[in-house]
């Protein structure tokens, strides 16, 4: 039997575990704050997006 054989009837391997210090600590894990560049972009992409409304409001009526 060769070994591409033996791999179809071979289980999954195990998911990869998380460190065993991690593991220790009951605390939920959160993601980091956006940074202050990405949030000054999401700000000026929300502020854009309010612009083109009123103009294409001002601009259709």
């Amino acid at each position: 039997m060769s070994t591409h054989e033996t791999s179809r009837t071979s289980r999954a391997p195990e998911a990869p575990q998380a460190p065993e210090a991690s593991q220790a600590s009951d605390e939920p894990r959160y993601e980091p704050p956006p940074s202050v560049g990405k949030l000054f972009l999401w700000v000026l992409l929300f502020l854009v997006a309010a612009l083109a409304v009123v103009l294409g409001g001002v601009y259709f009526t």
